[in-house]
């Protein structure tokens, strides 16, 4: 399973990872660093949507340790490995799964075409595996799409939904859902919310109102507040992140589409401006293709760096 998993982050990164490693090969063409070859190098991080801080403080590292040194091509892969992978130590946080707390509620928020509903069934999916019972919510009657979709993979993966055919009334969805968790002892209830961004106070009102109608239920809730991102919008990401982070107070992420991704750098400038952790990535269509987030595979394989 784990080598299975590995290959599959691998072939997503792909994109990301030839971009990275090709050009470190391209760059550093003489044995020696000199400041031209980490100049380059620091623009090509740039470039792969690291973000700036994070490519300027990895390059002077790099500078301090081999400058005007001999050095071979895998060296500074290998020492831009272990940097990303320094700056993500503590991106990781496992989505808790106990079950001293039922039903746990999670709301689901993301823009649309962010892959989000896809990733409810797949959370979904990834918990009943686990052998704990989940009941949906569908919650996003901005988009009548949204609430289909939802139901097909319910349907699919035999998990119990809540829809309200005709409402626009998400925080009724959202009741009606912590309800049903709560009389039928469901260890999980997830809650997709409706993803739109254009109009930011009004979602902010939608939300503010799911959670104050689930909080007469369990005061509580609810107990993770997930942000799905799109692997492939790179840094446009990050600025969707700040605007749910202020709007709904995430406490976790969970990245889409890194197998369409040539923008993959960003998951370190995300956790580095953030500070919300990771608890996923998706890596295909499959209802399989979510994982935790591996550090040391990401920050390995970015590079261009198999093992």
């Amino acid at each position: 399973m784990k080598n299975n998993w590995f290959q599959k982050l691998k072939n997503s990164l792909s994109k990301s990872s030839s971009a990275i490693s090709e050009g470190i090969v391209k760059i550093v063409s003489s044995k020696k660093l000199d400041d031209k070859t980490l100049q380059d190098l620091e623009d090509l991080l740039i470039t792969a949507d690291i973000g700036v801080d994070t490519s300027i403080s990895i390059i002077e590292n790099l500078r301090k340790e081999k400058f005007n040194k001999d050095v071979e091509i895998n060296e500074v892969r290998e020492f831009i490995a272990s940097q990303i992978e320094s700056k993500l130590i503590n991106s990781y946080v496992p989505l808790r799964t106990e079950k001293e707390t039922n039903p746990q509620i999670i709301l689901v928020v993301g823009v649309n075409g962010s892959g989000k509903t896809t990733t409810i069934a797949k959370l979904g999916n990834l918990i009943k595996k686990r052998g704990l019972s989940v009941v949906f919510g569908a919650a996003d009657t901005f988009r009548a799409a949204a609430s289909e979709q939802l139901q097909m993979w319910a349907r699919r993966l035999n998990i119990e939904i809540i829809a309200i055919p005709g409402s626009n009334d998400a925080a009724s969805v959202a009741f009606e859902t912590v309800k049903k968790a709560k009389e039928t002892n469901k260890d999980f209830a997830i809650i997709d919310t409706a993803g739109r961004l254009q109009n930011r106070l009004e979602l902010m009102d939608e939300l503010a109102k799911i959670i104050r109608v689930i909080k007469k239920i369990d005061p509580n809730a609810p107990h993770s507040i997930l942000l799905t991102l799109d692997g492939t919008a790179g840094q446009n990401a990050i600025q969707q992140a700040k605007v749910f982070k202020e709007i709904a107070n995430v406490t976790g992420m969970i990245i889409t589409k890194l197998d369409g991704s040539a923008k993959a750098g960003y998951i370190v400038s995300i956790s580095q401006e953030l500070n919300i952790p990771i608890h996923f990535i998706g890596v295909g269509e499959s209802v399989e293709d979510l994982n935790d987030f591996n550090i040391k595979d990401f920050s390995r394989l970015i590079v261009g760096l198999d093992e």
